[in-house]
């Protein structure tokens, strides 16, 4: 008989899907937390944007992971990621004509967590990062070589940060085609997935009350649509395991001042929901809709 995890009947191999966000990729470490502290283990791991970011640390120590993501993200801060003020976006813009930041404090923020060297064979489990390829607008999984690259393409925001020439192609952010990129783990092998999806999965987001708010409220309602749409239907074959968020906050995913707060709700409403969870064969296992 093929193994199973006793607490929860998951059929391996075990995929744990890890979503983008920003900065609001600090709740996927209090996810990890709990789920480490109800020893669920993932057998592959695949992330898009910050989800590919805390994936490859997942998949380079899974046992480890937790704690090293916890020290990590404490010490990251707004200006390291988007440096520069208004000044030096405008000559940033300026000069590249396509985005507001260079990707150098996010290739540092990549390094700290990872090194500059590692590659994909490095990594304990099997990994994939999910861009988009900008010639077809289609997801684009990558597998094979170096993580650096693959990383800072994952989460090259349009109009953010710069595009990736990677492989042959012009890459920007997976989150555009891909946010939670469910499919794309099933293509991997997976039997079941657990879910780790920041943008405050099972919760409404709160009205937007300020016109920054209003961009970022329609961000992420877009991002949140994909996976309401794509989880049942991948549900339908295999048990998807949808982790539930913390409240939804006014969190900006470009600030970094909530990581604290969101990792610590995370660990609560994620560990309350394992509790109590018993998977019976393929459905959806809570879900990314707030309704």
């Amino acid at each position: 008989m093929e193994p199973s995890y006793t607490e929860l009947n998951l059929p391996r191999p075990v995929g744990f899907v890890l979503g983008g966000g920003g900065s609001l990729g600090a709740v996927q470490v209090g996810m990890l937390e709990a789920l480490t502290d109800q020893g669920v283990t993932p057998d592959l791991v695949i992330g898009t944007s910050v989800g590919s970011l805390n994936g490859a640390v997942i998949a380079l120590n899974p046992t480890g992971a937790a704690n090293r993501l916890s020290h990590a993200w404490a010490r990251i801060t707004r200006h390291q990621i988007f440096p520069g003020g208004l000044l030096a976006q405008a000559r940033t813009i300026q000069h590249s004509k396509t985005h507001l930041f260079p990707n150098t404090g996010l290739a540092a923020v990549i390094i700290d967590f990872l090194g500059a060297t590692t590659t994909f064979d490095d990594l304990t489990l099997p990994f994939a990062a999910v861009t988009m390829d900008i010639a077809t607008a289609t997801p684009y999984v990558i597998e094979a070589g170096s993580l650096l690259p693959a990383l800072l393409a994952s989460a090259a925001i349009p109009g953010v940060f710069p595009p990736v020439d990677h492989d042959g192609r012009r890459l920007y952010d997976g989150g555009v085609v891909a946010n939670v990129p469910l499919r794309q783990a099933l293509a991997m092998g997976a039997r079941s997935l657990v879910v780790l999806d920041c943008t405050f999965p099972g919760h409404l987001l709160p009205p937007p009350e300020s016109l920054a708010e209003t961009v970022l409220f329609a961000a992420l309602v877009t991002m949140r649509s994909q996976s309401i749409l794509e989880a049942p239907l991948v549900a339908a074959h295999v048990p998807v395991v949808y982790l539930p968020g913390p409240s939804a906050c006014r969190c900006s995913p470009f600030n970094f001042n909530s990581t604290e707060l969101l990792i610590e709700g995370a660990y609560e409403a994620a560990l309350s929901f394992l509790h109590d969870l018993r998977v019976d064969g393929p459905g959806l296992y809570g879900s990314p809709s707030g309704q």
